[in-house]
C-alpha cells in the first residue's frame, strides 16, 4: 500500500436522527486500485458511500475524510465531486424535462480538461455509448424517465467515463440487473479502469459484480463497523459461506476469538478491528 493513499477515512462515526449508525470506521484506498466494502443489508456500507460523498443527510460526528492530500470532511458534495469523487446510486434520480444529453454537458461545465464543444461531445458521447451498447436516441429522452432498471444503470456507466473521475464509489450497482445488462456494467468499470487508471470501492453484497474484475482489497462490515480484511480470494469465501459468521460475531467481545491465533483469509482468524 502506498505511503499516501488517494482516499483516507479516519475514525468516522456518523448517525441520522441522533441514531448512531457508523462506529469509528477507517479505511485506505491507493490510486489505481480496486477496493469491495462488502456486507449483509443493513451493514452501512452505502451509508459510508454517501458520506464520502458528502451527503448532507447524514451528520458525521467525528472523524475525518482525506481525498487526494486534501481534507474534504467539510466540503459540500459538488465540491467533492469537483475534487474528483464520483458515486452512482443504487436508485438513480428521475428528472422530467431534463434530456439526458443536457445533464451531462452541465456534469462537464467548468471542468478543466472535460469541456468540450458540441461536434466534440456528441461525438464522445456516440463512441461511449457504442462500448456500452446504448441506443444514442438515450440521449434525446428525459433523464431516467421511463427507462428501466438496467439502462438507468448504464447511464451511470455513461457518466461516469465522461467524468473521469479519481475514485468512483459504486453503490449497489448491481442491483436488480438482468445477465445482459450485468454484462455491460462490468465493461463499463473495466473500461474506467484501463482508460482512466481509476479507482473503485464497490459497495455490494453480490459477488457477481465481481467476477470480472481483478480487485486488490475486501473489507467486510457489519454493524456500522469494518470487522475483517483481505485480499481477493476473501470473495470466494463469502460467497460460499455468506456473512453469517461476521453478523454473529458482531458483539462486544472479541471476533472469533478461539480460532485468533491463525492468519490468513479465513475469517476465523480475525479479531477485533
Amino acid at each position: 500500500m502506498s505511503a499516501s493513499p488517494l482516499l483516507t477515512v479516519e475514525g468516522l462515526t456518523a448517525s441520522v436522527d441522533e441514531k448512531t449508525i457508523l462506529h469509528g470506521i477507517d479505511l485506505a484506498i491507493p490510486a489505481g486500485e480496486t477496493h469491495v466494502l462488502m456486507g449483509p443489508n443493513g451493514a452501512g456500507k452505502s451509508t459510508l458511500g454517501h458520506l464520502i460523498m458528502g451527503d448532507p443527510e447524514y451528520t458525521q460526528d467525528a472523524g475525518r475524510i482525506v481525498f487526494d492530500g486534501q481534507d474534504v470532511t467539510d466540503l459540500t458534495p459538488d465540491k467533492r465531486s469537483r475534487a474528483g469523487i464520483f458515486l452512482s446510486f443504487q436508485a438513480p434520480v428521475e428528472i422530467p424535462g431534463v434530456p439526458l444529453s443536457s445533464f451531462l454537458r452541465a456534469t462537464l461545465a467548468g471542468r478543466p480538461g472535460l469541456e468540450m464543444r458540441g461536434k466534440e461531445f456528441r461525438r464522445r458521447v456516440k463512441e461511449l455509448c457504442s462500448q456500452l451498447d446504448m441506443d444514442p436516441s438515450y440521449l434525446n429522452r428525459e433523464l431516467g424517465v421511463g427507462f428501466s432498471g438496467g439502462e438507468k444503470k448504464k447511464v451511470e456507466m455513461l457518466q461516469l467515463l465522461l467524468l473521469q473521475p479519481k475514485l468512483a464509489i459504486l453503490d449497489e450497482t448491481d442491483s436488480g440487473l438482468d445477465v445482459d445488462a450485468l454484462g455491460v456494467v462490468s465493461r463499463g468499470m473495466e473500461l474506467y479502469r484501463t482508460t482512466c487508471d481509476g479507482t473503485l470501492l464497490i459497495i455490494t453484497h453480490n459477488t457477481r459484480i465481481l467476477e470480472h474484475l481483478d480487485v486488490d482489497r475486501v473489507h467486510v462490515m457489519v454493524g456500522g463497523r469494518v470487522v475483517h480484511e483481505g485480499d481477493a480470494s476473501l470473495i470466494d469465501w463469502i460467497d460460499e459461506h455468506g456473512f453469517e459468521r461476521f453478523e454473529s460475531a458482531n458483539g462486544d467481545s472479541p471476533y472469533w476469538q478461539e480460532d485468533a491465533g491463525k492468519s490468513g483469509n479465513d475469517p476465523s482468524a480475525a479479531v477485533e478491528r
